[in-house]
């Protein structure tokens, strides 16, 4: 199930190969995976996915994400696949929830408004009251 976050970026859990043409149908430009390979048996892999999501006109990149959480180097490169996308953003793990505090932590450390960010998600079904502190701190306010 997508999850619209606003225009630019929707978070979803695992997606398959074959839904592609689909996601592409839907109106976006771009796949980001953030979701290490192996974290569950019979994931698709991420090479699977890219390879499903080029086939479809879609631009990919995999920024995974693991039980060790978020680094400077993840929401660097969350920012640069957003900032990259010709269109419309589709980022995804096992629940939609790593790829929400993905985007958030990335547009937080741009310089985006926290309360926006977590009021966006919200909208989306998710809570970002866990990691606000963290949005504060980053966005500078």
């Amino acid at each position: 199930m997508i999850r619209t976050i606003d225009s630019k970026v929707s978070v979803a859990p695992q997606i398959l190969p074959d839904q592609m043409a689909d996601i592409a149908a839907a109106g976006f430009a771009a796949i980001v995976n953030n979701r290490p390979d192996d974290e569950e048996p019979g994931q698709p892999s991420g090479a699977e996915i890219q390879a499903a999501a080029e086939a479809a006109g879609l631009a990919y990149t995999a920024i995974p994400v693991t039980h060790a959480g978020f680094g400077h180097g993840q929401l660097d490169a969350m920012r640069a696949a957003l900032d990259a996308a010709d269109g419309p953003v589709l980022a995804y793990c096992r629940s939609g929830t790593r790829s929400c505090n993905l985007w958030a932590l990335a547009e937080a450390k741009a310089g985006g408004d926290s309360a926006e960010l977590v009021e966006k998600a919200a909208g989306a079904g998710y809570d970002l009251s866990g990691i606000r502190p963290t949005l504060d701190a980053l966005s500078g306010r």
